[in-house]
């Protein structure tokens, strides 16, 4: 239940940003259904990520934008079901122990018209298919939808993560393809758990579903934990990065909510989040300590997804600080950029991306995307009728 917060010119002003981000992301879609990471960003422009895409769904589907977010899905679905026989393909040659290529498999990143592209890129990625089928189910839930609109793409998405959720790929920012990531093997959980309660797939796929789910949680709570020492140094334990790593990163605040790896308030849950606040915010949410993309700074949607478990908890205080945190940093024609650079990590690096790809992303959908969620959770969202 979304919290209520009295209205002051500061509510007045997140509740206008609000606003203004489902009209960016509104205004940005693609007749194709696909929200474009940037619409103005050299390395993004004219391409959409199922990652991306899924979060921002889940923000416009909170807004209670049906149309904006069920033409996403559809978008998404449309491609899996494309690919259906070259999925099919891979998940055969995988059971005869013919192991496919990275290159062969399916890209993490499309076209705006569902192309798989022609720009080189780090481009095997499984997180945004799980992502993708937590966010639909959500939102079909959410509203009362029948998810046989989306059946063909729902069945594709299953198969393919169920073959292959375990196979190290690149994380959410496309790095360490040699790694087995905590987020990712979050992202497929979560996908999968709620694919197999949902009532769309037939009993052999739902089960199957359900038994990978078991295992990536058995598999994260193996490898992917770290602290948790005996007394009298002991310290909470918290996932970590990738496997048998021990490091954090911002995007492992997702594994509690909404992932659900772990239970919020858990002492798992508890450990990964102090150890993000301790390693990577101020308030501001770095993406992780080694990061030197534009510099390594703040991440606006990492910022709102540690807010969004804060909210989850009970500390609103602290949530509502990093939704004001966010909306500080909007430009002043109302666009949230995908980071900032007030705190950066490695500053000698910044000049070289610059140079590289220009300016910072300025809007990223997902930023704007994830800013809904987090209000939503504050109950900062327009009333219904102003919408």
């Amino acid at each position: 239940m979304p919290h209520t917060t009295a209205e002051t010119p500061v509510t007045a002003r997140l509740v206008a940003l609000a606003r203004r981000s489902h009209e960016v992301i509104a205004t940005h879609q693609a007749p194709s259904g696909a929200y474009p990471a940037s619409p103005t960003f050299s390395a993004y422009r004219g391409y959409a990520w199922y990652r991306d895409g899924a979060f921002t769904a889940e923000g416009m589907s909170r807004y209670g934008d049906v149309t904006s977010a069920g033409a996403f899905h559809d978008w998404a679905a449309s491609i899996l079901m494309a690919r259906a026989d070259a999925v099919r393909g891979l998940v055969d040659r995988q059971s005869r122990g013919d192991e496919p290529g990275n290159e062969e498999m399916l890209p993490t990143r499309f076209t705006l018209d569902g192309a798989d592209g022609n720009d080189p890129w780090w481009d095997f990625q499984t997180d945004g298919y799980g992502t993708w089928l937590w966010s639909v189910v959500t939102h079909a839930e959410r509203h009362g939808l029948d998810l046989a609109r989306w059946a063909g793409g729902l069945a594709v998405a299953t198969d393919y993560l169920v073959a292959f959720w375990d196979r190290p790929c690149y994380d959410w920012w496309e790095e360490h393809v040699a790694h087995r990531h905590g987020s990712t093997f979050g992202a497929n959980f979560a996908g999968l758990t709620a694919i197999a309660r949902s009532g769309a797939l037939d009993e052999g796929r739902a089960e199957a579903a359900a038994a990978a789910a078991a295992a990536i949680r058995a598999t994260m709570l193996a490898e992917c934990v770290a602290g948790g020492d005996e007394p009298p140094t002991a310290s909470l334990p918290h996932l970590t990065k990738w496997a048998g790593s021990s490091a954090v990163d911002g995007s492992l605040a997702a594994c509690v909510v909404p992932y659900g790896i772990t239970a919020p308030g858990s002492p798992l849950a508890t450990g990964t989040l102090d150890a993000i606040r301790t390693d990577l915010a101020t308030p501001g949410v770095h993406r992780f300590a080694a990061d030197v993309f534009y510099g390594g700074g703040q991440w606006l949607l990492l910022t709102c997804l540690l807010g969004w478990n804060e909210a989850a908890t009970g500390d609103v205080a602290s949530a509502r600080a990093r939704l004001e945190w966010v909306a500080a940093h909007a430009t002043p024609e109302g666009d949230l950029p995908e980071q900032v650079p007030d705190h950066l990590l490695h500053p000698a690096s910044r000049a070289e991306w610059i140079e590289r790809w220009g300016p910072v992303a300025t809007p990223l959908l997902w930023s704007h995307g994830m800013y809904l969620i987090l209000a939503d959770e504050l109950g900062l969202l327009p009333p219904v009728e102003n919408r």
